[in-house]
């Protein structure tokens, strides 16, 4: 998923694949630095496109948005 991001933002900007790169690299650094530690973990594992047997795109987001309700109380 990382490099569709860094592929998608060269196209869309014009910038070179290096600096798109760079570009992901900050906004997931200060992404991480500010998220609750489950969303944290969470982000870098959908960013590297997690292990064999996950789970789809929409089964790591659902897992993500459990993470955030434990951190605030709700249960399901």
């Amino acid at each position: 998923m990382m490099d569709e991001l860094v592929q998608e933002l060269s196209q869309k900007t014009g910038l070179s694949p290096e600096k798109s790169q760079e570009v992901v690299n900050v906004v997931m650094t200060h992404l991480k630095a500010r998220l609750p530690a489950p969303l944290a973990n969470g982000l870098d594992s959908l960013m590297a496109g997690g292990s064999a047997g996950d789970g789809s795109l929409a089964e790591k987001a659902m897992s993500m948005v459990s993470g955030v309700e434990g951190i605030f109380g709700k249960t399901s």
